[in-house]
């Protein structure tokens, strides 16, 4: 883990072949940011340590409040023993709430550099990217009603004052260059009674309360599994609960990179969309119910696991959906698969043209398969024959691995009951209808069909239902 100056750690750097800051993309959504406040020298560091570590695979950001101290004038470097680093009126929080407000919106900032020998900002700021989790940790943190306004999570250290105040000497005389006999004056005379009057009661705005710090495990593996729980969460995960988006990794977002890139080759593009579509369909296939079962392993012992559902078979959406194809049938040896092959009209019309499903598919599990999910006309035609053939509504599972806002709104109003099971949430669609930022044609990718021909050849051939 790079330091970078006052503490503000960077992990949205992926590679050593990042664009500069000023070059960096703005988040398709805001990120989770957390506010770690306490005492001084009450482990607020580490347990913003522990939380990043074990988030190994997202980009997280951490700023320190003591990046944004103002900067002491000569008259007041006299007397500096004077001078409260403790109160509210000490820091620059209107520069603190612009970084924080960039970074939210998906900007790159420059945090300010504080020397605490000299108490001055020096002229050499650090660049911070934005990231999928900002960390705001600092003494006063959830003083300020417009600073707690930013979070999503409010956390509060709370350790024994003896404990701080010995952590307190150490730090500052090793690191800061200070006298014993000064720490405790400034401790007695400034930092004691601030942290009663100011940091102590802001304690109550706090969401989690961590006794011991970082010694604290347990407490630091919930907040983490809560984490990971909201970064999961799109917004329209709060509007739709039958929206289930798989766990984002940085492998899951090199993959989309990958075959988002207009220079990607099919070769490539074909490669790593199945790996995601194998994920998919294995985060798919979770969602289907199951019965307990026992049995017996070869040692002789009784395992207690969970027979699979059987009744199941695909339905792909012609031409794109024949790519989900092969994923679905390596997890489910010798599945059923049927095809829809669906016309659009216009902009909001979408005429069936072809249709062969199982004869059974009324009492079958039914896994749809397209993968983009634009505008959601198409996917709403391909449910609405399901019902028709009286598949229940919960019994469909559509899989895809990109879907724009106005798809999931279209499909989930009408069919609740119906699971979306995407990888990644897109930002919208453009004039055309095409999702944004997109990864394009994606049957014209996939298969490498780039003129009318090989599209009609595409679309004609191989109709049959396979078994």
């Amino acid at each position: 883990m790079e330091k970078l100056p006052n503490g503000v750690r960077d992990h949205s750097l992926i590679s050593d072949n990042n664009v500069s800051p000023s070059a960096t993309p703005a988040p398709l959504k805001q990120p989770f940011v957390i506010g770690v406040a306490g005492g001084t020298a009450s482990g607020k560091t580490t347990v913003c340590n522990m939380i990043m570590s074990q988030l190994h695979d997202q980009r997280v950001v951490l700023v320190n409040q003591d990046s944004f101290y103002h900067s002491l004038s000569e008259e007041k470097l006299k007397k500096v023993h004077e001078y409260n680093f403790d109160h509210p009126a000490a820091f620059n929080t209107e520069v603190l709430l612009s970084c924080m407000e960039k970074l939210r919106s998906g900007q790159p900032v420059n945090i300010p550099s504080y020397d605490f020998k000299i108490h001055q900002s020096v002229e050499s700021p650090s660049p911070v990217n934005p990231g999928d989790v900002i960390i705001l940790e600092g003494i006063l943190v959830l003083n300020d009603p417009r600073v707690r306004d930013l979070m999503n999570m409010k956390i509060f250290v709370d350790t024994d004052a003896d404990v701080r105040l010995s952590r307190r000497i150490q730090r500052d005389t090793v690191e800061r260059g200070r006298n014993i006999q000064n720490v405790l004056e400034q401790y007695t005379k400034f930092v004691k009674p601030s942290f009663d009057e100011f940091i102590q009661p802001s304690m109550k705005y706090a969401d989690i309360i961590i006794p011991r710090g970082g010694d604290n495990d347990v407490a630091i593996d919930l907040i983490v599994q809560h984490i990971r729980t909201k970064l999961c969460q799109h917004n329209l995960c709060k509007i739709y609960s039958n929206i289930f988006i798989i766990s984002s990794t940085f492998q899951i977002k090199g993959m989309h990179t990958l075959i988002r890139d207009v220079n990607t080759t099919k070769h490539d593009f074909v490669f790593y969309a199945d790996r995601l579509i194998r994920l998919v369909v294995e985060h798919g296939l979770g969602h289907l119910p199951f019965t307990e079962k026992q049995i017996t392993t070869p040692t002789g012992s009784v395992y207690t696991g969970v027979d699979f559902c059987k009744r199941l078979c695909g339905v792909s959406v012609i031409r794109s959906g024949e790519s989900m194809e092969n994923a679905l049938r390596a997890c489910c040896n010798g599945i059923k698969i049927g095809k829809i092959l669906i016309h659009r009209e216009n902009n909001d019309g979408r005429q069936l043209i072809y249709e062969k499903l199982p004869k059974d598919i009324s009492s079958r599990h039914v896994f749809l398969l397209d993968p983009v999910l634009a505008s959601g006309y198409s996917a709403v035609k391909a449910i609405t024959l399901l019902l028709s053939k009286g598949v229940p509504e919960s019994n469909i599972i559509f899989l895809n691995l990109i879907a724009a806002p106005q798809g999931i709104h279209e499909l989930c109003k009408k069919f609740p009951m119906v699971k979306l099971v995407t990888s990644e949430i897109d930002a919208s669609l453009n004039a055309d209808s095409r999702v944004i930022p997109g990864m394009g044609e994606f049957a014209d990718r996939y298969f490498g069909t780039n003129n009318i021909n090989s599209k009609a050849t595409s679309l004609t051939a191989d109709l049959k239902l396979r078994s």
